[in-house]
């Protein structure tokens, strides 16, 4: 049965694989390495980059790079890289073939490398032909080192002659070990003429150096007659007088096929001289490095002082900085101080008249003044990173559309609020309450900014900060979500910019403005593991940014906040111990509780709560403070307590905690944080969320 022809198609498809079956084979068969590089357009530009389309394994072997096919420039020599887009950048745009040697020192090899374009332009790719110079330059360069050895030695003896320094010549029959000196030579080493001519040993010429030379010379010689060619060595030698003349021999190591000296020729040069003039220079150097000691000493001393002038002018501007600090918080909590004392005063007053109609009145006064304490000292904490924050996986546009209707109010009416809320934006873990605080602060500031009315726009976003971007932010390269408050109104000065962060700073008329608002804001951002920055300019508006770390994390669910309700009666049956060393605070917390129909025990540090704990197993709940003396805080008492009852409820209640004490707001089930001062309805719902489950 005779066999059909096979299709046009196929026929051609056989020939394009036998045609790069046979390029393949020719690429593989030259040990030369080959590349074909392809430019590609990367963030940093149109052509700022190339990956490697094709290679044979020459490649390997030349560069000692592995497996190159599919990666990057950027990848491969992220420090370099602009090197090579330069050069082989050059050959794309001129077509011209480049050759030039490279040393890859990874690999101790030399390489010509030839680049050329590919054809047509459009095709963006060059090949790049990679050549072993190895071995040539290797042989080029003990050459040159060869002939500079011999170039030195006939020049140091052609000086000699002219200036007709030679003082004696000898030849040395080396296996022999036999030196044939003239009369000169002799003379210089202070032997007899006669010896000269006889014959000498090598033991017999050493033996007239001087001794504290004669260690090196033994050395020099040894290697000369080892490495053979030049050789050059000065010392002393005693003569006829007896006293020691400096020296130089100057000679040639013949050595025979075997490697073995055979013959060591040479000549001696007068350099008593040349010593002297030497001797001289050292000193006159010694004294110039004396000099330039003291020099330094005298420059280090202005320099230490340079040094401790700006010390104290850095001491002097943070001083500086602190008291501002305190003066702002001097005026406004004695102000705050004032309105509670006097409603006392008026309360203590009212009572031994037995007026007590006002009463209300100065005590909604009094703790108004305190609500307002509590504010501050959370702000300074907010700036100092300091707070202590309850963060939860949040929706931050849930979080200011449910802010929306008490924005507008707050601006009030002749300011437009517009939000731009990013579709599929990510989730955040962020504390609630106080991303709320920031936001109404940032509303406010615009709100001011605007005095004859304008526009507020609030918006969010996802965002990706490589390393730039998030250097500029003070953060890590990464995804982040971004919350934008802007405004057209006044605008800032880039003085203002530099300082808008800074605590009690403010641009507002006295007694309008706290100048807390924008360092609470960036001390939250910062605390939270974000950053916030200012974008404004003169009578063209302003807009701040929070940038958030996005939450990722399986299973959890976005916060919803619940309504506040009051905390229920409780039966009697649930027994709280109360820890804190503050009698006062301690006591406030004991009544609030005992006043709620719980059974409550008191202690005043955790070892104290320990030993009640051991005797008391049917405590329900642990109340503790963070900050507690005797060598043990709130966390570790916490933490002894749960190794044996891990499941009791914890509930913290500070006024200042180190955020590391509370891991960082990550806590374990069963816990939550309460901040002093606190309302007492605030502290029973607390109490009764957890002691529920009981």
């Amino acid at each position: 049965m005779q066999n059909s022809p096979a299709p046009e198609g196929a026929a051609e498809d056989d020939a394009l694989v036998r045609s790069e079956t046979r390029r393949r084979a020719l690429f593989e068969a030259i040990d030369d390495g080959f590349c074909i590089i392809e430019f590609i357009d990367g963030p940093e530009g149109p052509l700022s980059d190339y990956v490697h389309v094709e290679s044979n394994s020459g490649y390997e072997r030349q560069t000692g790079i592995k497996d190159v096919v599919g990666k990057r420039l950027r990848e491969i020599e992220p420090n370099n890289a602009d090197v090579w887009l330069d050069i082989y950048g050059g050959v794309l745009r001129t077509g011209e073939t480049v050759r030039f040697e490279q040393e890859f020192k990874a690999i101790g090899r030399h390489i010509e490398v030839s680049a050329t374009r590919l054809e047509p332009e459009s095709l963006r790719q060059v090949s790049v032909l990679f050549r072993d110079i190895t071995a040539r330059k290797s042989a080029e360069a003990a050459l040159r080192q060869s002939e500079a050895l011999a170039r030195d030695y006939i020049q140091r003896v052609q000086l000699a002659l002219a200036a007709g320094a030679i003082i004696g010549t000898w030849f040395w029959d080396v296996p022999a070990d036999k030196f044939t000196v003239d009369e000169a030579f002799a003379t210089a080493f202070g032997f007899d003429p006669s010896l000269g001519r006889s014959g000498l040993s090598l033991s017999q010429v050493i033996e007239t150096v001087h001794p504290d030379d004669q260690a090196g010379l033994a050395a020099a010689i040894g290697k000369a007659l080892k490495a053979g060619g030049p050789y050059a060595h000065q010392y002393r030698t005693r003569r006829l007088d007896g006293n020691y003349y400096w020296l130089e021999a100057n000679g040639r190591v013949d050595l025979g096929p075997d490697g073995k000296a055979l013959a060591f020729p040479g000549v001696l040069i007068d350099i008593e001289a040349r010593r002297a003039v030497e001797e001289e220079r050292d000193r006159a150097l010694a004294e110039l490095r004396t000099l330039t000691e003291t020099l330094e000493q005298r420059v280090e001393e202005r320099t230490d002082a340079l040094m401790h002038a700006e010390e104290a002018l850095r001491q002097a501007q943070k001083m500086e900085a602190v008291g501002q600090l305190t003066g702002g918080l001097a005026h406004d909590f004695n102000n705050i101080l004032a309105g509670i004392s006097g409603s006392l005063e008026l309360m203590k007053t009212r009572l031994a008249q037995g007026r007590l109609v006002d009463i209300d009145r100065y005590l909604t006064g009094a703790q108004g003044a305190v609500k307002r304490a509590s504010g501050l000292t959370q702000r300074l904490l907010a700036f100092s990173r300091r707070q202590t924050l309850d963060p939860k996986p949040s929706n931050i546009n849930r979080i200011i559309a449910g802010m929306h209707d008490l924005i507008t109010r707050s601006v009030g009416p002749g300011i437009e609020v517009e939000t731009a809320a990013a579709g599929g934006l990510w989730t955040a873990f962020v504390d609630i309450g106080q991303l709320e605080n920031a936001l109404l602060n940032l509303c406010i500031n615009a709100r001011d900014a605007m005095p004859n009315g304008g526009k507020l726009t609030v918006e969010t976003g996802n965002r990706w900060l490589d390393e730039r971007a998030a250097r500029e932010r003070g953060v890590e390269p990464g995804q982040y979500v971004s919350m934008c408050v802007s405004d057209t109104g006044t605008g800032m000065s880039q003085d203002v910019i530099a300082r808008a962060f800074d605590p009690f700073f403010t641009t507002k008329p006295t007694g309008q403005g706290t100048g807390l608002g924008l360092s609470m804001v960036y001390g939250f951002a910062g605390q939270s593991g974000g950053a916030a920055r200012i974008y404004s300019e003169l009578g063209k508006g302003t807009m701040i940014c929070i940038y958030l770390p996005r939450h990722i994390a399986d299973g959890i669910e976005e916060e919803v906040l619940a309504p506040d309700i009051a905390a229920p009666v409780a039966s009697g049956k649930t027994t709280i111990l109360v820890v804190d060393d503050e009698p006062l605070v301690r006591m406030v917390a004991v009544e609030i509780l005992e006043e709620l129909g719980y059974s409550v025990l008191e202690a005043e540090d955790a070892p104290s709560a320990l030993k009640i704990l051991s005797a008391r197993p049917d405590i329900d709940l642990l109340v503790t403070d963070v900050g507690l003396p005797n060598g043990m805080n709130g966390r570790q008492l916490a933490d002894a307590v749960r190794t044996d009852r891990p499941d009791l409820p914890v509930l913290f209640v500070t006024g200042y905690a180190e955020n590391a004490v509370l891991n960082h707001g990550h806590l374990e089930r069963g816990m939550q944080v309460l901040t002093k001062p606190f309302a007492s309805d605030v502290f029973a719902r607390r109490v009764s969320e957890l002691t529920s489950g009981q």
